[in-house]
Parts: C-alpha cells; sequence; structure tokens
C-alpha cells in the first residue's frame, strides 16, 4: 500500500524543448511523503493519459472532473488560463488521494505517475506500470520526469521547482544536511581506515556526498530567489533560511578542502600516485627522537611509544597519548575551532543584516520628516496667502 502523501501543484514552468519543438508548460507536482518529498513534473497531456487509464482501469471516473482543454488559448501565452488548469488539477489529484474511496490511488498506473512505492506487488508491477505510462523513474533526490513526447528533466529544474515552495525548501535543506553528514562519516572513515582500497572507497563516497551538496545549494539558492520575489515568505524568514544556507556552504566548504587535500597528499606519497602507510627511517626517527640524529646524544621511546622533541612540550592533555592519539585530539581542536569561528561568522553576519535594517528604516524616517517639512513650507505659503485675504476684507 502507497504511503500517504500531502499533494499540491504550487507553480508551474515553462518548458523550452531543444528539437525545435513548440514549448509547453509543466506543472510542478510537489508530494510530502513521511519520510521525504520531492517533484514531479507534468504536462497536461500526461495528465490526461492518467485520467484516461484510471478510467479504464476502475470503470468509473475520479471523484474530480479533469479540466478539459483549450482549444483557442494557450497556457503558454495565457497566465490566466495557466493558473485555472493548474488550481483544477490540483483538486484532481487531490480528489484522488484523500477521499476514503482508495480505487483510484491504489492502481499501478497512479502509482508510477507519481514515483510512489509499490503496494505490495514488487519492483516488477512497478517498473511494468511506469513502462507502460511512459514514465521514467529518476534517480538520486528522488525526482522523476514523464518521457512520452518531452525530454527527461533534470535533477537540477526539479530541485529548484521544488525550492520554489517554502515547505518542500526546508525538506531540501535537511536533505542538504544529510548529505553533508554523509561526507564528514566517510572522511572520518577514510582518516581512519588502513586499508588503500578503504580510503579510497570512503574518499569516493565523500565527494559523491559533496557533489550532491553543491547541487542542492545552488537548488536552495535559486528557490531563496524565488520565494523572494514572490513574496512568499517574511523578511525574518528569509534571513534566517540565509543564514542557514550560508552556514551550509561554509561547511561544505571546509569538508570540499578537506577532501582535496588529504587526497592530494595520499596521492604524492609514493610512486605512481598510490598511497604509502609506511614512514621513511629518516622521518620516523626524526618523529621519535631515535639515536642517530646527529646531535650527539639518543632519546629512546617511552613505554608510551611517543616521545616528543623539545620544541614540542607535553602537556596534560598528551602526556597519556600515543602518536595517533595526538593526532585526532588536533583535529578534534581544529574541528572546534571551526565550529566557533563560524558561530562567530553567523553573528556578525546577522549584526550586519541587524544594522542594514536599522539604516533602512532611519533613512524611511529621514524620508518621512522630509516629506513633513515640504508639507509645513506648503501650509506656511497657503496660511501666508489666507492672512492677506483677511488683511484685505
Amino acid at each position: 500500500m502507497a504511503p500517504p502523501a500531502e499533494i499540491s501543484i504550487p507553480t508551474t514552468s515553462l518548458s523550452q524543448p531543444t528539437d525545435g519543438s513548440k514549448p509547453y508548460t509543466l506543472y510542478n507536482i510537489t508530494l510530502r511523503l513521511p519520510l521525504r518529498s520531492f517533484v514531479v513534473q507534468k504536462r497536461y497531456s500526461d495528465f490526461l493519459a492518467l485520467h484516461q487509464t484510471l478510467v479504464s482501469l476502475i470503470g468509473s471516473p475520479p471523484p474530480a472532473p479533469l479540466p478539459g482543454k483549450s482549444w483557442f488559448k494557450s497556457t503558454v501565452s495565457s497566465p490566466v488560463l495557466t493558473e485555472q488548469r493548474r488550481a483544477a488539477l490540483e483538486q484532481y489529484l487531490r480528489a484522488i488521494a484523500e477521499p476514503p474511496d482508495r480505487r483510484w490511488r491504489d492502481t499501478t498506473a497512479w502509482r508510477a505517475f507519481l514515483n510512489l512505492p509499490g503496494g505490495g506487488g514488487g519492483g516488477t508491477s512497478h517498473s511494468s506500470a511506469a513502462s507502460a505510462s511512459g514514465i521514467s523513474v529518476g534517480g538520486a533526490g528522488g525526482s522523476i520526469s514523464s518521457t512520452s513526447r518531452i525530454p527527461a528533466i533534470g535533477l537540477r529544474d526539479a530541485n529548484v521547482a521544488a525550492a520554489s515552495d517554502p515547505g518542500t525548501w526546508l525538506d531540501l535543506h535537511r536533505e542538504l544536511k544529510g548529505a553533508l553528514h554523509e561526507a564528514r562519516v566517510a572522511l572520518g572513515r577514510r582518516d581512519n581506515a588502513t586499508e588503500n582500497s578503504a580510503k579510497v572507497e570512503a574518499g569516493s563516497a565523500a565527494k559523491r556526498a559533496l557533489i550532491r551538496a553543491g547541487s542542492l545549494l545552488a537548488s536552495l539558492n535559486d528557490g531563496l530567489r524565488m520565494l523572494k520575489d514572490g513574496g512568499r515568505v517574511g523578511d525574518g524568514e528569509l534571513r534566517r533560511r540565509r543564514d542557514l544556507l550560508s552556514a551550509a556552504r561554509v561547511e561544505r566548504d571546509g569538508l570540499d578542502k578537506l577532501s582535496a587535500s588529504l587526497a592530494a597528499g595520499n596521492s604524492s606519497g609514493g610512486a605512481g600516485g598510490r598511497y604509502q602507510g609506511v614512514a621513511s627511517a629518516s622521518d620516523r626517527g626524526a618523529l621519535m627522537g631515535g639515536s642517530g640524529d646527529g646531535r650527539g646524544g639518543s632519546v629512546g621511546p617511552r613505554a608510551g611509544g611517543r616521545v616528543l622533541g623539545a620544541p614540542l612540550p607535553e602537556t596534560d592533555k598528551t602526556r597519556e597519548l600515543d602518536n595517533e592519539g595526538v593526532l585526532q585530539l588536533q583535529r578534534d581542536t581544529m574541528r572546534e575551532q571551526d565550529a566557533d569561528v563560524e558561530a562567530l561568522a553567523r553573528i556578525v553576519r546577522r549584526q550586519k543584516e541587524m544594522g542594514l535594517a536599522i539604516n533602512d528604516e532611519v533613512n524611511r524616517h529621514v524620508d518621512m520628516l522630509d516629506r513633513m517639512n515640504e508639507d509645513a513650507d506648503v501650509l506656511g505659503r497657503k496660511m501666508a496667502v489666507a492672512k492677506e485675504r483677511v488683511k484685505r476684507l
């Protein structure tokens, strides 16, 4: 059984085919499931094909009628017709998804149209339904596109369409945070791996997560611009979401630099670009402070397995740690410092925005005072004229 979905069509998009055919309108269907949200882009002909399939399977039309086709106007050139059809199509989908009667939404054609999970028939029934309806299921991110007479819609366009909705924007931001967390975990797994194959696999997983995070950042930024232009959220919420994007961008850039720097260090560690996990004898002697250092003495390793030279004095935190422990302590300290810098940067950005808002308010008050002065001058001139007339009388 398909999970309950909250369906809406908040926006539409105009598609410009590259093969020279006429442009057409795409309806951005936003679906919110219990665990994820995504957008399906469909044109009117896809709704018509779905309606005919549902009628042939069930034997009766859905509760709400499908809006009729216009022969004299086109949604490409008529915003009024586009809005009317968008509202009617949204009502049509909700009439199938929300009432207790499940006959229409339990069909494979409905689930394939919206890329919903199969209702118990397994992946075979879902794939066959998708093939029969001419629907191609997309990859990461949950976006799908129809292949019936239109080219595939990229994940980038689907994410931008999803980000133009205030609720789905937050869902995409949670997905962005999940991708950053996945990249951070993969980098930690790579740092702790002892085999070269495990390091390469973890590094590749981190890179994929960072690429996905970069794509989501761009889509969220475009969606935030559309929300601002459309006036769908307030100024305070816009500032909050802008801060969220700034913090996520800083985190993503830091992880990307960490991934690139460590990858470069690994690739330059030996012949053929292979990672060398064993240090040379001179490096080990310099690190451990062993004999043969040319300074007339030797310092043997302590029972803890680590001896630091004079330039690196011991502290209470490092005294009981070995080399790996000191390295991990340094990484934790740098991570905490990065978090403090990010928090300070957010505070500074917030203060800057408050200063700009105060400046705008002051400018508005100055304009009001200027207008008041002008009105006072006009009133003074009128009073002078009135006094002259009184004197004549």
